[in-house]
């Protein structure tokens, strides 16, 4: 079969590769009918991500048919349509039974490696590094699926691939970080990056009675997409190059800050100052891992008590974080990878519903045979490129 392969930073290829076999009872392969490429998935573009090799699958937003299942398979059959939450979940242990589905103990077979990096072991991720379970993605035309009776979910034929596709990872993640903002009546939320996970968490704030959502980007074209969100005057657009972030944000919320900040960024946040210039030097000089500007804004900015949600990925390490600030601010802070399984069902009723139409996100399509370009061009947004969905039968 066809994959997208890692072969090294910055250079992917579409390899022939074997296909995929039932490696355990429990386990399902899919014919992938559509796949994405994310946002998280430029980390391993760009190398931050250690424990890549040569070869690896990549992807972990894919939908498609199933072509077989193992003996154990209970609740899926040959030919249901499904998409798939990209954690690995075995739906039994502490943290699962938890509905913290990212969190399994029994999700990623290489847990005592990175275990000796984080304390503990997250679960599993598709085509997301061997850290992560080592696992090949649906950057593919096929893929196994293991513990398939809990993660994947029937989809109605009615709707389209590109409707439901999100499902898999970016509506979810939008959803879950203004969810962890708590949001209340008459909140002001102020939203980080406005790539495909910031566009989601704008909607899903406005979703959770959000009264504005200020949008901070630099991109004309995700601002714009920003302004869509919501009726006319509930979402303002920032463009940080052109204005001094917090500043500006105490000003427009009468001194007091954002009620809730979200950082859709992450690890790879740009800005301007000496602060941005200092993060590339430590990157350069290997003395962090991450740039952590976005961060600083959102703990100086964010009002007294209020919340800051990270569904922005960070790798590894960070430093000069004025912590001191959101202690004497008395901030709570949400993080961490999606538990996708929670939110596959609400969610799919609201698209059902005809609350949300996620494909409003895809700027661009593509077959599975055009992914080196197309990491190009959505690694440096050519294009207008915002989000891109690859067909492996094209």
């Amino acid at each position: 079969m066809k994959a997208v392969c890692w072969v090294g930073k910055h250079n992917v290829q579409v390899e022939e590769v074997p296909d995929p076999k039932i490696l355990n009872r429990g386990d399902c392969i899919l014919k992938v009918t559509s796949t994405a490429i994310c946002g998280s998935d430029l980390h391993l573009y760009d190398g931050l991500i250690p424990s890549m090799m040569p070869g690896d699958i990549l992807g972990h937003e894919f939908m498609g048919e199933v072509m077989e299942v193992g003996p154990d398979v209970k609740k899926l059959k040959v030919g249901d349509r499904v998409v798939v939450p990209f954690p690995i979940s075995c739906g039994k242990c502490f943290h699962c039974t938890r509905q913290e589905f990212s969190l399994c103990d029994n999700g990623n077979p290489n847990g005592a490696t990175t275990q000796k990096m984080y304390g503990h072991s997250p679960g599993g991720i598709y085509g997301y590094s061997h850290l992560m379970g080592g696992y090949d993605g649906g950057q593919a035309e096929f893929v196994r699926v293991p513990f398939a009776d809990v993660g994947p979910l029937k989809v109605p034929s009615e709707l389209k691939d590109e409707q439901v596709l999100f499902l898999t990872d970016v509506f979810p993640t939008g959803y879950m970080a203004a969810e962890a903002c708590g949001i209340e009546p008459g909140d002001t939320v102020a939203v980080w990056g406005c790539g495909p996970v910031g566009q989601f968490a704008i909607r899903s704030a406005l979703m959770l009675g959000a009264e504005r959502v200020i949008a901070i980007d630099r991109e004309p074209e995700r601002l714009r997409m920003a302004t869509e969100a919501g009726p006319e005057g509930r979402v303002e657009i920032m463009n940080f190059e052109s204005t001094n972030v917090v500043e500006d944000l105490i000003e427009r919320t009468g001194g007091r800050g954002p009620d809730r900040c979200i950082d859709a960024v992450g690890s790879e946040a740009l800005g301007h100052g000496a602060g941005a210039v200092l993060d590339w030097a430590k990157m350069i000089a290997r003395l962090q891992t991450d740039r952590p500007n976005v961060l600083r804004q959102a703990i100086t900015a964010c009002r007294k008590g209020g919340t800051i949600s990270i569904p922005g990925e960070y790798t590894m390490i960070i430093d000069s974080i004025n912590f001191g600030a959101a202690f004497n601010k008395g901030l709570t802070f949400k993080m961490g990878q999606t538990h996708l399984h929670r939110y596959l069902r609400p969610l799919l009723d609201r698209i059902m519903a005809g609350e949300i139409d996620p494909s409003f996100v895809i700027t661009h399509r593509a077959p599975l045979r055009d992914a080196p370009k197309m990491y190009e061009t959505f690694k440096h947004k050519r294009d207008e490129c915002i989000k891109v969905v690859l067909n492996p039968a094209a």
